[in-house]
């Protein structure tokens, strides 16, 4: 799979993954065999049980095959795991959008991996796993009707192992009984025993168009697995030195048939820069997304948000300014990217919705924390007027009642424990 284009865990199968095209790993192999002519070196093992295999491998670019170089058994210290080694020609620079800044958010999205980084320049990046709970794995679901587009519909009718257009429907989608299936055929003026492999391109549209007619239940949601609240808390009190920390997990939606959750973060005050735009950090399925950011619906979604009404200074049409780091993280079974380079999400109302929803929450949450520091910077300030004042008035006292300096100094110190045990408003 490492040296073979278009080799995707993902295809077919409607459940929340990393991977979707097939182009990732086996594209940063081709680009390490084009810029420096090495082959990519792989080291794994499936079990303690099983022995543990060396492989240098290309990628045959005419055949889109891997070329084999070198297998061999070897002794390894792990009982089981992959280790992938390539080398490459590349510009290293720190800073925003950085290999540094990539490392950094990944662990923060995946709190229970522990991750070592040792960059050319520099300290080395350690971070322990906050917890030694894997996350769940997201089950496998049969597409729901309201997310198949027409031509995967033909596609499944022509290759369904039903019999009927009416099993075929109940049997190859996720929420279809054979009371929903019916109301379906009829909506499509379609009868409920025809073969569906005989239907034509006419009637397939017509039962395209009449799915969206008829009322289906929501999709299952036990194929996404969102990160949780707690422990995107922890992530963000681990990775970021601020203030305020707080967090959201929404309740599972859906767009066009497909499950999404959305989860908000955010960290305030502390050594982020006051005068600068808030740093967003977006996340899909736990992989951060760093370029194309005017361009995702994250993006829109907190510049949507009115953030004065929280405290903060925004423009229009901008991020909201202050001492703040805001994660976004979107789990889904198909994230609606805009492009195939997979950097920005695309604006389906339900998924603004959601996303304005939980930033909002979020935000009140931080509006009532610097509400109250607001206060107590206030209180503190009036209790110190009132302090300023008190030595005068033991002055006064002890010249209108005639007390000595020790009757004073006891009127100045009941008159102070008197004022720090008030509470100023």
């Amino acid at each position: 799979m490492f040296g073979k284009l278009l080799y995707g865990s993902k295809f077919h199968t409607m459940r929340q993954s990393r991977g979707q095209q097939g182009i990732g790993i086996s594209a940063a192999g081709m680009y390490s065999q084009l810029t420096t002519g090495q082959p990519v070196k792989i080291t794994s093992r499936t079990a303690a049980k099983k022995p543990a295999h060396y492989f240098e491998i290309q990628i045959d670019t005419t055949r889109n095959e891997p070329k084999v170089l070198v297998d061999r058994e070897v002794e390894w210290d792990r009982d089981h795991g992959t280790r992938v080694e390539m080398e490459l020609a590349g510009l290293y620079k720190k800073g925003r959008r950085s290999v540094d800044d990539y490392v950094v958010q990944t662990a923060l999205a995946n709190p229970h991996a522990a991750v070592r980084y040792r960059p050319p320049k520099g300290d080395e990046y350690r971070r322990e796993r906050i917890t030694s709970e894997l996350p769940r794995e997201p089950l496998v679901i049969k597409p729901h009707p309201y997310g198949v587009e027409l031509g995967v519909l033909i596609g499944m009718l022509r290759e369904t192992k039903g019999r009927s257009l009416s099993s075929a429907l109940q049997s190859d989608f996720a929420r279809v009984s054979a009371r929903v299936a019916l109301e379906i055929c009829k909506a499509a003026g379609l009868r409920p025993e025809t073969r569906p492999r005989s239907l034509g391109v006419q009637e397939i549209e017509a039962l395209f168009r009449a799915i969206p007619k008829v009322k289906i239940m929501a999709p299952p949601t036990n194929c996404i697995v969102p990160i949780g609240d707690a422990l995107l808390l922890a992530g963000l009190k681990e990775t970021v030195k601020a203030e305020f920390y707080t967090s959201i997990t929404r309740p599972p939606s859906v767009y066009r048939g497909n499950p999404f959750q959305i989860e908000v973060g955010l960290a305030y005050g502390g050594d982020l820069p006051a005068e600068e735009l808030v740093d967003l950090w977006r996340f899909a399925n736990r992989v951060p997304l760093q370029y194309q950011q005017s361009a995702c619906a994250m993006t829109r979604g907190v510049i949507s948000t009115d953030w004065r009404n929280y405290g903060l200074q925004q423009g229009k049409g901008a991020l909201p300014a202050g001492p703040m780091v805001l994660f976004v993280h979107i789990a889904s079974v198909w994230v609606p990217f805009t492009s195939e380079s997979k950097e920005a999400v695309a604006s389906y109302p339900e998924i603004i919705r959601e996303l304005r929803l939980g930033v909002q929450e979020c935000g009140r949450r931080l509006g009532s924390f610097l509400s109250h520091r607001r206060r107590l910077a206030e209180a503190e300030k009036k209790k110190s007027y009132i302090q300023s004042y008190i030595p005068h008035i033991g002055i006064a006292l002890r010249e209108i009642l005639g007390l000595s300096e020790k009757e004073e100094q006891k009127v100045v110190t009941v008159l102070t424990d008197t004022l720090e045990r008030s509470r100023i408003p």
